[in-house]
């Protein structure tokens, strides 16, 4: 690999940045990124409350339909 100097360092980052101005302009959507927004607010805990009630509402049914 031949040397890095400023001059090919600068010529790279132009590349990198010529490139990435020309992306498709639509933002990937990452599911990730919104992990963890609503932690610890009451909004979320009322969500996750009553997502626990109807987890718990859907086992007793399994419970009564398959007779455990």
């Amino acid at each position: 690999m031949s040397e890095l100097t400023l001059e090919i360092l600068a010529k790279r980052i132009d590349e990198l940045e010529r490139k990435m101005s020309q992306g498709n302009g639509a933002p990937t959507k990452d599911w990730r990124l919104a992990a963890g927004m609503f932690t610890d607010s009451e909004f979320s805990r009322q969500i996750d409350e009553e997502a626990l009630k109807i987890r718990q509402a859907d086992r007793e049914a399994a419970r009564v339909e398959f007779g455990e």
